[in-house]
């Protein structure tokens, strides 16, 4: 098993690298226009980058929507990495910054198909199903404090 590095920053620091992640996941992989899946909200977002080696492997980002709550985004892990747990490990990492960063709630928007994985790190569904990207979704909210 290789050993990993995440690195957390702004978009400068770390961002083509978790776009080479999303473009591979979610453009190649599910489809996802590239002009939904990189927006405009890049530059006010924190980046987590967590790599094997120097290759991204996988990646999250979250923002702040209001003084207290950030909506964690763009969690995504290349395909032959699934089932090591980096899933676990991004969005804990991306809970702790956000924690260190004064926020004391996480939102996000979850793929149905996924939402089994945000139940289990302790997330809970509030809202019906919705569509994103052409792909039915959940808003899942979680206490950090």
């Amino acid at each position: 098993m290789p050993s990993y590095t995440l690195d957390v920053g702004d978009d400068d620091a770390v961002g083509d690298e978790a776009r080479q992640v999303r473009r591979s996941v979610f453009i190649d992989e599910q489809g996802v226009s590239e002009s939904e899946e990189m927006d405009d909200k890049d530059g006010e977002a924190t980046h987590l980058l967590l790599s094997a080696g120097d290759r991204p492997v996988a990646t999250a980002r979250y923002r702040f929507v209001d003084e207290t709550t950030v909506k964690i985004e763009r969690v995504a892990v290349l395909a032959q990495y699934r089932g090591e747990g980096l899933g676990v490990r991004i969005m804990e990492a991306a809970e702790e910054a956000a924690r260190d960063d004064g926020a004391m709630e996480a939102v996000l928007h979850g793929q149905r198909r996924v939402e089994g994985f945000y139940t289990g790190i302790g997330y809970e569904i509030v809202s019906d199903e919705f569509e994103e990207a052409g792909i039915p979704h959940v808003e899942m909210r979680k206490e950090l404090a």
